[in-house]
């Protein structure tokens, strides 16, 4: 049973797809969809080798803390650890998914990690 705060972003995710004509908000939908055991869990030392100045990363699962990051990335993600949140905050950016679906309805330049 999911709770109604993942129904409710997994149901945006789906209407933002539909009405953006936007695939990345479909795929992230059904990444969330799966079992909370199933979902993506992603270290900063991660995201930091796979994503480069400026980009917008998103985790469709959780971001920990282990590693540094080198470079002003922004990361967006369903869960952060706190470590990882305050790491991030110093180096680059921490958004909410629903954040992202706001700012860039149509999901341009943005990198799925996990």
């Amino acid at each position: 049973m999911k709770n109604q705060h993942t129904e409710a972003l997994i149901q945006t995710l789906k209407k933002a797809s539909i009405e953006q004509q936007a695939p990345l908000w479909k795929r992230i939908a059904e990444d969330l969809e799966k079992p909370s055991r199933s979902r993506r869990i992603v270290n900063l030392f991660k995201i930091d080798a796979n994503a480069a100045d400026g980009d917008t990363v998103i985790v469709p699962g959780k971001v920990l803390g282990e590693g540094t990051l080198t470079k002003k990335i922004t990361v967006v993600a369903f869960a952060f650890s706190d470590e990882a949140r305050g790491k991030i905050a110093h180096a680059g950016k921490v958004m909410s998914i629903t954040e992202l679906v706001k700012s860039n309805p149509k999901g341009k330049k943005v990198k799925i990690l996990g």
